[in-house]
C-alpha cells in the first residue's frame, strides 16, 4: 500500500478499536461478519468499490451511497465504520477491499480476545496451516480457483467443526476466500501473525524432531524475548527430518541449530 492507503488503514484500525471497546460481544461478532460480507461484495463489484473510493466525490456523496446501499441491511456500528472507510483517501480502489477485510479479521480476533480464546485461536490457525502444508492434496483443493468458494469453505469447516473455536472457523473461511489476495496457506500464516500482534507478540516458528516440554518452550520464549526486546509467541511444529536440535524462524531471521544442518555441513566439508 502507498502512503495514503496506509494512513487510511491506520485510521480505520483506530475506529475499530474504539468500537470494540464500547460494544458488547454480540455487536463485535456481528460487525466482523458484516464487514467480511461487504469485503466479499466489493471484491466482485468493481464499479461499486471505485465509486466508494473515489476521492473526487464529496464525503457526503460517498456517505450517501453507503446509506443507500447498506442502510437497511447492516448494524449501525458497521455502517459507521463503513462510512469512515468510504470517506477515507485510498491510493487504489482495491485497498478499500483489503481495509474492510482486515477490519473484519480484527473484529473477529477481538471477539476471541473477549472470550479468552485468542491464544487458542492463534494456535489452532497455526496447527491447521501445518496440516495443510503437509497435505498437498488438501491445500490444492482449498486453493482450487475452479471450485466454488463456498464448497472450499465447507471442506475446511468439515475438518474443523467442533474441534476449534468459532472464531477460528471464521478466520479459516477468510483464508479460503483469499485474505488480501493471498493463497490459502499464506493467508493462514498472515492470520497467525495478526493474532500474535493482537497479543502484543511476535511469532517464532519452531521446528523440532520431538515435542518440546512446557519448560523448554518457556525457556526458548524467554531467550527470544531477551534477544528481540518483546514477547515472542512460540509455535512448535514436529519435523523428524531435522533429526534433532531446533530450527527457529522469527520474521526473516533464521536460527538453524538442527543436527541435520551439522551433518550437512560436515558432509560438505569432507567433499571439498
Amino acid at each position: 500500500m502507498r502512503a495514503a492507503s496506509r494512513d487510511a488503514l491506520a485510521t480505520s484500525h483506530e475506529r475499530l478499536e474504539q468500537l470494540v471497546a464500547d460494544a458488547d460481544d454480540a455487536v463485535t461478532e456481528r460487525v466482523a461478519d458484516e464487514l467480511g460480507a461487504v469485503a466479499d461484495l466489493l471484491a466482485g463489484q468493481v464499479g461499486l468499490r471505485r465509486a466508494l473510493a473515489d476521492s473526487s466525490r464529496t464525503h457526503e456523496a460517498r456517505e450517501g451511497l453507503v446509506n443507500d446501499l447498506f442502510g437497511s441491511q447492516l448494524a449501525e456500528p458497521t455502517l459507521k465504520l463503513l462510512r469512515g472507510l468510504a470517506t477515507s483517501r485510498w491510493s487504489a480502489p482495491h485497498d478499500l477491499i483489503d481495509a474492510a477485510e482486515l477490519a473484519s479479521v480484527e473484529a473477529t480476533l477481538a471477539a476471541a480476545e473477549r472470550a479468552g480464546k485468542l491464544a487458542d485461536v492463534e494456535d489452532e490457525l497455526f496447527r491447521f496451516a501445518r496440516i495443510a502444508e503437509a497435505n498437498s492434496k488438501l491445500t490444492s483443493e482449498l486453493e482450487d480457483g475452479m471450485r466454488p468458494v463456498r464448497k472450499r469453505i465447507e471442506l475446511a469447516e468439515g475438518l474443523l467443526r467442533d474441534k476449534v473455536a468459532p472464531q477460528t472457523l471464521k478466520l479459516v473461511a477468510r483464508a479460503v476466500t483469499g485474505l488480501g489476495g493471498r493463497p490459502f496457506s499464506a493467508g493462514l500464516d498472515r492470520l497467525v501473525e495478526l493474532a500474535a500482534e493482537r497479543r502484543n507478540r511476535s511469532v517464532a516458528r519452531v521446528r523440532v524432531a520431538t515435542a518440546m516440554t512446557d519448560e523448554q518452550e518457556s525457556r526458548l520464549a524467554g531467550s527470544l524475548r531477551r534477544i528481540y526486546g518483546r514477547d515472542i509467541s512460540v509455535l512448535v511444529e514436529i519435523d523428524e527430518s531435522i533429526i534433532g536440535g531446533a530450527v527457529v524462524a522469527v520474521g526473516d531471521d533464521l536460527y538453524d541449530g538442527s543436527i541435520l544442518r551439522r551433518i550437512t555441513e560436515a558432509r560438505n566439508g569432507l567433499t571439498r
